[in-house]
């Protein structure tokens, strides 16, 4: 019987101050899928963390969400824009962390687009809510560098952010 799908750790940054952004750059293309989760904290309550490939900040992102605060529900669609955004009115916050689980299918295929399955949990002033957003990368090339950065705010010390590869058996 064959071993199954593997999750090989490629490399964790554990963040010694605060930061704007973390880079994981030199991916190796010999898994099927990636795997990001971050674990953070902002300086401030902020929502506006995005993810970039490539160094790609040119017009080739898209994204779909829906996410719930147990009092209300809200959707939403982002097309043409230059990166990925992480999360909408559930941000982070300066005490409580935010858990992202981001799924980046088919990264080093050079025939298709890439897509990433994100879901939050996130914290923001006065409550708590939940997300999942679908990302599209209109780009054939294979992914070797993701960005993740937040842009009102900086990541607080003690976030993590971690790199998975899978491999299918």
């Amino acid at each position: 019987m064959a071993a199954g799908i593997t999750y090989t750790p490629i490399a964790t940054t554990t963040l010694g101050s605060a930061q704007s952004s973390v880079t994981f750059s030199s991916i190796s293309g010999s898994y099927t899928d990636l795997v990001l989760v971050v674990v953070s904290k902002t300086s401030v309550d902020s929502a506006s963390s995005i993810l970039r490939f490539n160094n790609d900040s040119t017009s080739l992102y898209s994204s779909t969400r829906i996410e719930g605060t147990g009092s209300s529900a809200l959707s939403g669609r982002e097309s043409n824009t230059t990166s990925i955004t992480l999360e909408s009115n559930i941000g982070t916050d300066n005490t409580n962390p935010s858990v992202f689980i981001m799924n980046i299918l088919n990264y080093s295929n050079t025939t298709t687009n890439k897509t990433v399955l994100i879901r939050q949990n996130g914290f923001y002033t006065g409550g708590e809510g939940t997300a999942a957003r679908v990302g599209l990368y209109r780009s054939t090339s294979a992914i070797n560098r993701i960005d993740i950065l937040e842009t009102a705010s900086t990541y607080a010390s003690g976030s993590t952010f971690s790199l998975y590869g899978i491999t299918a058996a």
